[in-house]
C-alpha cells in the first residue's frame, strides 16, 4: 500500500493530510493528542477500496504548536474539514474518532448534503441535557466538571511532568493503565501533541441539541469500545436514540482506541457500512 502526504490550503492554513487509493473519498478524523498517523491501522484496508484521506487538524503535527495564538477552536477545526471536503469530489465518507467524531457530527449538521455518510467511533464532546433526557439515561459530567481533568493535565505538562500528565489524560480517556500499555509510536505521537491541550482546554463550544440531531437525515454508523469507560457509552445510546438512521457495533474487548486494539475488526465494520453507500 503506497501512501502520500499531501497538503491542502484551507482558511489561509496548509492542512496536512495522509493520502492514498482511489475512488470515493473517506475522510479519517482524529482525537485529542493524535494526528493522522493514528489511522494506521486502517489505511491499507480502506485504501484497497477508497480514497482514504487523514487531515492533521490544525495545530496538530506536523507543526509544533506552543499553546500561543488562536485557530484551536472546534469551530474552526469543522470550518477547516468543511474547506477541505470543498477540495474533494464529493459527497464523501466521513468518519471521526473520539474528540474528531464530535466534529464531523458537527461537520455533518452543517453540510449534510456533502455526506453520503458518516461515522463515529466513542464520539465525545459537549451535548445538551436534552439529548440524554430523550434516551431516558443520566448525563454524563458537564463539560465544566469534565475540563477539570483536561486542566490538571495540562498543569502538569507545562510544569514539565509531561508524561505524567499525558498518563492523567489518557488513562482518564481510555481507562486504567492504558498509557503503560500503549505502543511507543502512540506515546511518541501523544508527546508530539501535547502543547493542543491548552487549545482544548479553552475551547468551549456550544453544545448539541437533541433538535439538531433529529434534523439530520443521514445514514450513521456508531462505533463503541465494549469496555470504553464513560461517557463514550453513554453519548453512544444516546446518539443511537436521537438520530433517525443511526445503527450501533460494539467492539468487544476493546476500550477507547479500539481501531488501534481491533484494527481487523474495526475496519470491517467500516467497510461494511460504507460500502452500502
Amino acid at each position: 500500500m503506497n501512501s502520500e502526504i499531501v497538503r491542502y490550503r484551507v482558511n489561509d492554513y496548509e492542512l496536512t493530510c495522509r493520502e492514498a487509493g482511489r475512488g470515493i473519498p473517506l475522510v479519517l478524523v482524529h482525537g485529542s493528542l493524535c494526528d493522522y498517523r493514528y489511522w494506521q491501522g486502517q489505511f491499507e484496508a480502506l485504501s484497497a477500496r477508497y480514497r482514504v484521506i487523514a487531515p492533521s487538524l490544525r495545530h496538530y503535527f506536523p507543526e509544533q504548536w506552543d499553546g500561543e495564538g488562536s485557530g484551536f477552536t472546534t469551530g474552526q477545526h469543522v470550518g477547516d474539514v468543511l474547506a477541505l471536503l470543498d477540495q474533494l469530489p464529493g459527497p464523501v465518507h466521513l468518519l471521526g474518532h473520539s474528540r474528531g467524531g464530535n466534529l464531523c457530527l458537527r461537520v455533518a449538521l452543517a453540510a449534510p448534503q456533502r455526506l453520503r455518510s458518516l461515522a463515529m467511533a466513542d464520539p465525545g464532546g459537549d451535548f445538551s441535557q436534552d439529548v440524554f433526557a430523550h434516551a431516558s439515561i443520566e448525563s454524563p459530567l458537564s463539560p465544566m466538571e469534565r475540563n477539570q481533568f483536561r486542566q490538571q493535565a495540562l498543569d502538569m505538562i507545562r510544569t514539565g511532568q509531561i508524561q505524567a500528565g499525558l498518563e492523567l489524560f489518557v488513562d482518564t480517556v481510555s481507562g486504567s493503565g492504558v498509557w503503560a500499555r500503549s505502543s511507543r509510536q502512540f506515546q511518541e505521537m501523544a508527546t508530539a501533541n501535547a502543547m493542543t491541550l491548552i487549545g482544548q482546554v479553552q475551547d468551549h463550544p456550544a453544545p448539541i441539541a437533541l433538535a439538531q440531531l433529529q434534523e439530520l437525515r443521514l445514514p450513521v454508523l456508531l462505533i463503541g469500545g465494549a469496555r470504553s469507560p464513560e461517557p463514550f457509552p453513554r453519548i453512544v445510546q444516546a446518539l443511537q436514540a436521537g438520530i433517525s438512521d443511526a445503527r450501533t457495533s460494539m467492539i468487544a474487548g476493546a476500550s477507547h482506541g479500539m481501531n488501534v486494539i481491533r484494527p481487523a475488526t474495526f475496519n470491517r465494520i467500516v467497510l461494511e457500512f460504507v460500502d452500502q453507500y
